[in-house]
């Protein structure tokens, strides 16, 4: 019999620039998360309905047709409870919905793990 792994959550990391986004998913994979990386925000739609993430992360600006502000009220509509990280260089035009996390680019890697970590809610 094989061992089975223990239950990891997914997180979903949409972000059109490819280092970044690498470097935000091996982050989350150090924190226990398993990591679905997208570059838009239409193939993140797709995730979030077919694979119910625990946590998103996405960049405001993406390439495509919708922004990540966009994804995130389908996210709301999908999973009312999702954990959601919004990421810009710039701050937020508008409020952010209520729960939603903001980080300003460029931000430390110990706020995303500090903010990610185990026992941590909003």
């Amino acid at each position: 019999m094989g061992q089975s792994k223990p239950f990891r959550p997914i997180a979903l990391v949409v972000e059109d620039d490819p280092i970044q986004r690498e470097m935000i998913a091996l982050l989350l994979e150090e924190t226990n998360y398993d990591v679905i990386q997208c570059e838009d925000a239409e193939t993140a739609e797709l995730a979030l309905k077919n694979r119910h993430p625990a946590l998103l992360v996405t960049d405001v600006s993406l390439v495509g047709e919708m922004t990540g502000l966009d994804l995130v009220e389908c996210a709301r509509r999908v999973n009312p409870s999702l954990r959601v990280i919004v990421m810009s260089g710039q701050p937020p035009a508008h409020a952010l919905p209520d729960g939603v996390t903001f980080f300003a680019k460029p931000f430390y890697p110990v706020e995303l793990i500090r903010e990610v970590s185990p026992g941590r809610r909003h």
